[in-house]
């Protein structure tokens, strides 16, 4: 029996990385669940999910050249309509009133070119400073040689 691509099958998890674990499906065939699609929430570590001899569901990805995509995540049956990415509330501040207008002290952001600019000209307005303080303690030409 071949490894079909969209299949759930049952496996075994033989080793945990950093990016992922090995898990044995069938035939003596071991393939990677990367550590992206072992959990629908973030994963910083493999181990906190899963660990070594653990019976587990996953789904082939995809086979390429003997090497074997597994997932977790994808083998987990969600109900119709329901979307991996759930609405979040948004972060920070919305600069609309309630009349769906931008409130009046609502500065849109800096363009990237705006604050390059903006440093651009501190920096040489620190640089003249400096050069300036310094070149007055060194005395200028002809000072004292030792």
């Amino acid at each position: 029996m071949s490894i079909e691509v969209g299949s759930k099958v049952q496996g075994k998890v033989t080793g945990i990385t950093n990016f992922g674990a090995f898990v044995e499906i069938a035939e003596g065939k071991t393939g990677l669940v990367h550590i992206s699609e072992v959990a629908d929430s973030y994963v910083k570590d493999v181990n906190d999910h899963l660990s070594v001899g653990d019976q587990i569901e996953v789904k082939v990805i995809s086979e390429k050249d003997g090497k074997i995509a597994l997932s977790i995540k994808k083998a987990i049956d969600k109900p119709e309509g329901q979307n991996s990415y759930s609405k979040r509330p948004r972060q920070g501040r919305d600069h609309r009133n309630s009349k769906g207008g931008r409130s009046r002290n609502y500065k849109p952001k800096e363009s990237f070119e705006d604050k390059l600019s903006k440093f651009l000209k501190t920096s040489e307005e620190n640089l003249s400073t400096i050069r300036s303080n310094t070149e007055s303690k060194r005395g200028g030409r002809g000072g004292r040689r030792g």
